[in-house]
C-alpha cells in the first residue's frame, strides 16, 4: 500500500521556492506571523482571498494547504510531548 506523505507549511513554502519574507509581503502579514504559522504556534484565520493567494503562491490545492496546516500542528504536538 502506498503511504501518502504530507508536507508541513514550511516544506510546502520551500517546495514553491519562496522565503517567509516573500510570503509575508504577498499576504500583507509580518514575517513573524508566517513563522508562527510554520511553527504551529497558531493556525491562521485566512479570508477566502488570502487562502486563494496562498494556494497560488505555494502552487497547491486548498486540500493540500489544509493538510499542511494539519501536519504542522501534528508535528508541534509531537515535539511538545517529547
Amino acid at each position: 500500500m502506498l503511504k501518502i506523505v504530507f508536507m508541513d507549511l514550511k516544506e510546502l513554502r520551500e517546495k514553491a521556492g519562496l522565503t517567509a519574507e516573500r510570503v509575508a509581503v504577498e499576504l500583507s502579514k509580518s514575517v513573524s506571523t508566517i513563522r508562527f504559522w510554520e511553527a504551529g504556534t497558531y493556525i491562521p484565520s485566512l479570508n477566502p482571498s488570502e487562502t486563494l493567494r496562498l494556494t497560488r503562491l505555494y502552487q497547491c490545492t486548498v486540500e493540500e494547504l489544509s493538510k499542511a496546516f494539519e501536519e504542522t500542528q501534528q508535528k508541534k504536538s509531537k515535539s511538545e510531548k517529547s
